[in-house]
């Protein structure tokens, strides 16, 4: 089955991260140029250090992570973090938290 990804003008609700009580990421758009997904985390749960080809930014709608790059950035629900291109980067939910993630391609 393919993931549904909106199109121009559909909208979508996003999680709270008391929805399902597993962490799991929503794809919401993805394009060539643009792609935006929601990453639901649980208290614990991490994301390995890893980079992305785009430029991209992070905003904390909930909760509370702690972000790796070459330094450990606390962010916290309402809080924006944007990464350069090929930033190497890991996450660790402190709480539970719902992120929404953006990546723009050259």
């Amino acid at each position: 089955m393919a993931l549904h990804h909106l199109g121009p003008g559909e909208k979508i609700h996003l999680l709270s991260r008391h929805s399902d009580g597993n962490g799991r990421a929503v794809a919401i758009v993805k394009t060539d140029r643009f792609e935006a997904a929601q990453l639901v985390l649980a208290a614990g749960d991490s994301i390995a250090r890893h980079s992305v080809p785009g430029y991209a930014t992070i905003q904390c709608l909930e909760g509370t992570i702690m972000l790796e790059t070459n330094e450990t950035i606390e962010l916290r629900s309402g809080d924006w973090l944007y990464l350069d291109r090929g930033q190497d980067h890991s996450v660790r939910a402190v709480d539970d938290a719902s992120l929404l993630l953006t990546i723009l391609f050259e």
